[in-house]
Order: structure tokens, then C-alpha cells, then sequence
């Protein structure tokens, strides 16, 4: 990775953006403390939303840190297919004592406002999902002085990243919780993806761009595989969800060890969109019959989730997690940095150690 951009985060680990009220302002502010790279979640919020969360992780860190933004998605989803969805929640909303949210209040997250923002008010780092930003956008950021990184899933997607001329690509895994950060979404492929090593190695070969590399990675060990890969740094979500500084619902930091929930799937159940979360009964009974339609169907089931988390039931919320969920540790954010880097190290040990199988004389 470019030195001026590694200079902002000394330690190659990234607190992956979780939109939703995961990533507070002092989540960042503790991953930035402890050397990595902090990062607020722009998507859901209003820009103003957005603004006051910098201005209160700038008086907690005086560290970089990065903000995430989503990219409209200005394909409307079939309105017949987003009906028969919401007559199928029905029963949802009278049992939790809610109506469906409105699937049509808006397509762009607000977008253009945000990013007048953050070229009003710099900060370190941008990042993009569910798409690249045109040219204009990348260089406008780099007038002002900001890193911008974007999320790719698939070679193709990491080589239009390169040309759109952002500073690194976040290599997505299939592994990943939440949102796959897909440029398109494609119904046909919406159940698949590649896995994180595979992915790194691929897009290493095909595009000179630093690559942070994201999906499923709980370990400091699964850091040194990645960066052996070729990643420049790693990128983790679920491993911080966990953490005390945390936003996220007490039942949804519970719900990754608890054996009650024993693995993940991609479902379009919660949002419409491709999005990997534990297994829980809203996943199980809607998610075969969702639409792709983002965000219309986010809309539509956002004010029955929330009724969810305030009733206490964890099966009708959005649990985004990773595949490595059961790896989680409740540890202060500072602290789980050091133990990762820890074992980063301990992992660069146990490699050098292995320098003969690389000689002509094989194994000693």
C-alpha cells in the first residue's frame, strides 16, 4: 500500500464500516487509538446524521479514521414483487405491533449531501459499497486531500475500482457479513460468491492496487494469511461487533456465541439485497421468497425489525455476521487490536520458522 496512505493507521487492521448503529463514533475512535484504522458508517444516517458523528469522533481521537458511504442504486425493483412481499409480512407487523415501513421513501441514501459534506469538511479516508464512484467523485476527494477506498467482490468489479482511480480496493469475500458490496445486483448469482484467499490471490494478479482484504477474518493468524496473500491489511466487522464500544443490540452481540444460532446464510429477507446474517426464524421463513429489491425491501421491514429488538426477540431482527461469528470475543476494542497483532505476530513467527520447505531440500 502507497506509504502516505499506511501512514495514517500504523497496524494493518481496519474496523470494517457497519451501518445500522454498529460503527459509533467511539468504536472508531478506539481502533484509531490502539493504531489501526477507525471507521464510521454513513449509510441509513441523514448527512447531518453523518456530520455530527465526525465532529463527535473528532473530539475522541485526533487519530485518521475513514467514512463509508453506499452508492445510490437508481434501478427501481419491480413494484408487483415488492407488493407480494409485503403482503407476506403482514403477519410480522401485527405481531410485533407495527406497520411496514414506506418501500418507496427513497433510493439514494443521500448520497450527493453526504459527499458535499465531506468535501466541505475532509476527512481522512472515504470508502465506497455497492459500487465505484465516477472519476469526478475520486478526484474531488483527492483535491481535498482524502483517501478513497472501494469494495469489490469479483476481479471485474476490483478492475473497475483501479480505473476509476481510487487509492485501494477492498477485496470482499463471500465469507463477509452483512452486505455483499456487489456493483450489480444480479438475482442470478445473488447466492454466490468467492471466498476471501481466492479472491485476494485473483485480484492480486489483476490489478496494481493495494488491496484491503474483508470476510470472516476473527483471527490475527487469518491476517497473516490474507497479507501472505497479498492484502496490504484486513479489514474485520464482526470481530468488533462484539466489543463493548459497540453499537450494536445487546441480543445481536449475544446472538454470535449463542448456541442457539449455529451458522449464517446470504438472504434478501431484511434488505433485498444479499446480506449474510445468523440463521434466526425471520431468515428462515421469508428469506426464500424475498425479492431483489434493495432498498425497497430494507424500508419495508425496518420499522418490524426495530419493533423486534425492542421486544427482546432476536429471531425477528437482522443479525449480520460473518462466517467466523462463534470466534467473537467480548474484548474492549483497544485490546482486541493488541491481542490480533499478537497473534499476527506469533503467526510471522511460525512462517519464518517454515523458510526450509522453500529451499531445494524440502522438508527438514
Amino acid at each position: 500500500m502507497s506509504s502516505a496512505l499506511t501512514d495514517l493507521f500504523p497496524y494493518p487492521i481496519v474496523q470494517a464500516p457497519m451501518a445500522g448503529g454498529v460503527s459509533v463514533p467511539q468504536l472508531a475512535a478506539a481502533v484509531s487509538e490502539a493504531g489501526g484504522l477507525g471507521f464510521l458508517a454513513a449509510g441509513y444516517k441523514t448527512a447531518d446524521g453523518m456530520y455530527q458523528e465526525i465532529k463527535h469522533l473528532r473530539g475522541l481521537t485526533s487519530r485518521p479514521f475513514g467514512v463509508n458511504l453506499f452508492l445510490p442504486h437508481p434501478e427501481a425493483a419491480d413494484p408487483a414483487a415488492v407488493d407480494v412481499y409485503a403482503h407476506q409480512l403482514a403477519g410480522e407487523a401485527a405481531w410485533y405491533e407495527t406497520e411496514l415501513g414506506d418501500p418507496d421513501c427513497g433510493r439514494d441514501d443521500g448520497y450527493d449531501t453526504k459527499l458535499a459534506v465531506l468535501l466541505d469538511n475532509p476527512v481522512p479516508v472515504v470508502s465506497f459499497h455497492f459500487g465505484v464512484p465516477s472519476r469526478e467523485v475520486v478526484d474531488s476527494l483527492h483535491r481535498v486531500g482524502t483517501f478513497a477506498l472501494v469494495g469489490a467482490t469479483t476481479v471485474d468489479e476490483a478492475r473497475a475500482v483501479e480505473q476509476s482511480g481510487a487509492d485501494a480496493v477492498i477485496a470482499q469475500g463471500v465469507e463477509a457479513g452483512g452486505h455483499q458490496g456487489t456493483h450489480r445486483d444480479n438475482p442470478e448469482t445473488g447466492g454466490s460468491g468467492t471466498g476471501l484467499l481466492a479472491l485476494v490471490a485473483q485480484v492480486r494478479e489483476a490489478v496494481s492496487l493495494p488491496i484491503v482484504a474483508a470476510g470472516g477474518l476473527m483471527r490475527g493468524t487469518q491476517i497473516a494469511a490474507v497479507l501472505a496473500a497479498g492484502a496490504s491489511a484486513a479489514q474485520l466487522g464482526t470481530a468488533f461487533l462484539a466489543t463493548p464500544e459497540s453499537g450494536a443490540h445487546d441480543l445481536h452481540k449475544q446472538a454470535l456465541t449463542n448456541p442457539l444460532f449455529v451458522r449464517t446464510e446470504l438472504t434478501r429477507a431484511f434488505s433485498g439485497r444479499p446480506a449474510r446474517a445468523l440463521v434466526n426464524r425471520f431468515l428462515r421463513e421469508h428469506g426464500p421468497y424475498a425479492p431483489a429489491a434493495y432498498p425497497e425491501v430494507h424500508h419495508l421491514t425496518a420499522p418490524v425489525r426495530k419493533a423486534a429488538a425492542k421486544a427482546g426477540d432476536a429471531q425477528g431482527m437482522a443479525l449480520w455476521a460473518g462466517q467466523g461469528h462463534r470466534m467473537a470475543r467480548e474484548l474492549p476494542a483497544g485490546q482486541l487490536v493488541e491481542v490480533l497483532l499478537a497473534e499476527l505476530a506469533t503467526a510471522g513467527t511460525a512462517l519464518s520458522g517454515l523458510s526450509g520447505y522453500t529451499t531445494g531440500g524440502g522438508a527438514r
